[in-house]
């Protein structure tokens, strides 16, 4: 049908072009690339990507695609997409969006397991891959846009769970040349496969949402073309009978504008939020608060002495999901206001070692815990474009110290330097690759668009 949400976005999918991209959507795609495949060099290290893993290995006969930080080790294509899609939210360490989702997560290991899935003569260029890469995060962007309830943190479906697979199915029908026909039934095939809870974030089972997300996307794109068809009205609003309205209680659907010159893809109004550590983004308000605060503590006493702390009290937004006062494994412990907050003011800093069994239980931590009071003043919003984090230390001597975040370095408002992406992409991908690799990987994204072939990638 003509005329519909559903029908412009097919159009749109099948008519961009690689001129439509500029070089500041060319320049900040790269960007996300290649911390992508950092997050899930470094993700394959982890024990749920090695479950992930070994049960893909039980049913991939025609093994062709790459698999993160496993050389030597080939899948079939779809498995290939969901393994690197679950070593790429394994530490929640992904790229965020707003409204917020995970979009690379989603769309990357896909496109990467399609250019080596082609035969020889048909491989796409890096001009392809980066095309149907923005393809799939416009596609995201747009649908979460259409709902007012995505703006705010989630609290039903995890975001890149419903919006990620249809962008999966966007960029994957895109890079495999789909009609226009074919990319509308990709699309109504992927909501079909599309939304997880957000009852099991903090869980092994999250990771679990963007590998299906970038693999059932995948699947949608070639069961349409092999000639599945589905609801060509999808995405449109229905009244009596819902679509991708399934989803969102509050959805308001817009035709996607043909893509043309003068097309502005959302990635060019609003860059993307790249984390400095494997947790929720959320926490890094509240570390960058903890962090100022504990400075102020050390000017002020000599050294961070929690016995001259009564009362530490956050000052963070409702969101059920992410406030565990006493977290008890690395995923809980990645999805916690008050141990963020009190690991940053114990040790000066999160990383990846944060979240290690013995870090998580260490005695001096829990003490700090038992300090943690929590406030939820009305102006703190769940929405990652409105929210702060405020850390205030009360000391038995009467005084206050504070330390307040409302953009942290790595926020779209505040974007990663150039220098600090690449030395998150090195330090990542160093506990995997040898350094002549790291680097060939850092120069094969930097020159994607001149790339003959993507699958060298």
């Amino acid at each position: 049908p003509e005329d519909t949400v559903t029908s412009s976005f097919a159009s749109f999918i099948h008519g961009a072009r690689p001129d439509h991209l500029s070089k500041t959507i060319q320049h900040r795609s790269k960007r996300m690339i290649l911390d992508s495949i950092g997050v899930g060099l470094v993700g394959s290290t982890t024990h749920v990507f090695d479950i992930a893993l070994q049960y893909c290995r039980l049913y991939s006969p025609v093994a062709v695609s790459s698999v993160y930080g496993k050389p030597g080790v080939k899948l079939s294509p779809t498995l290939a997409a969901f393994t690197n899609g679950v070593a790429t939210h394994s530490m929640d360490f992904d790229d965020t969006w707003h409204p917020a989702t995970h979009p690379s997560g989603a769309v990357l290991p896909a496109l990467l397991a399609a250019s080596q899935m082609l035969p020889p003569g048909t491989k796409p260029t890096g001009m392809d891959f980066l095309l149907a890469f923005n393809v799939g995060l416009e596609v995201q962007g747009r649908l979460m846009h259409f709902s007012t309830e995505a703006h705010d943190i989630p609290k039903r479906f995890h975001p890149p769970s419903v919006v990620g697979t249809m962008g999966s199915a966007a960029a994957t029908a895109k890079l495999l040349s789909l009609s226009r026909a074919q990319c509308c039934h990709a699309l109504g095939i992927a909501a079909s496969l599309a939304g997880a809870p957000m009852a099991n974030a903090a869980t092994q089972a999250k990771p679990l949402h963007i590998g299906n997300a970038t693999r059932l996307g995948f699947e949608a794109a070639l069961l349409a073309a092999r000639g599945m068809e589905a609801n060509p009205f999808i995405l449109d609003d229905i009244p009596g009978c819902s679509g991708f309205s399934a989803f969102y209680g509050i959805y308001h659907p817009k035709p996607l504008p043909a893509p043309s010159d003068h097309h502005e893809f959302l990635l060019e109004k609003q860059d993307i939020a790249f984390k400095r550590f494997p947790a929720h983004l959320g926490m890094h308000w509240v570390v960058d608060a903890a962090l100022s605060v504990r400075n102020l503590f050390v000017h002020y006493a000599g050294s961070f002495s929690p016995a001259l702390i009564r009362t530490i009290v956050l000052k963070i937004p409702v969101s059920k999901y992410i406030n565990r006062p006493f977290p008890s494994s690395e995923h809980q412990a990645r999805h916690s206001f008050q141990f963020n907050a009190c690991a940053a003011l114990l040790d000066g800093e999160i990383g990846l070692a944060s979240f290690t069994e013995s870090s998580i239980h260490r005695q001096e931590l829990r003490e700090l815990l038992d300090k943690v009071v929590v406030e939820h003043p009305e102006d703190n919003v769940a929405n990652f474009d409105k929210m702060y984090g405020e850390v205030a230390l009360l000391l038995h001597s009467g005084d206050v110290l504070t330390g307040k975040c409302d953009t942290f370095y790595g926020h779209w408002r505040k974007p990663l330097s150039k220098e600090s992406l690449l030395k998150k992409f090195r330090s990542n991908a160093s506990h995997v690759l040898p350094e002549e690799k790291i680097e060939t990987i850092i120069t094969t994204v930097d020159n994607l668009e001149n790339l003959s072939d993507s699958s060298q990638l």
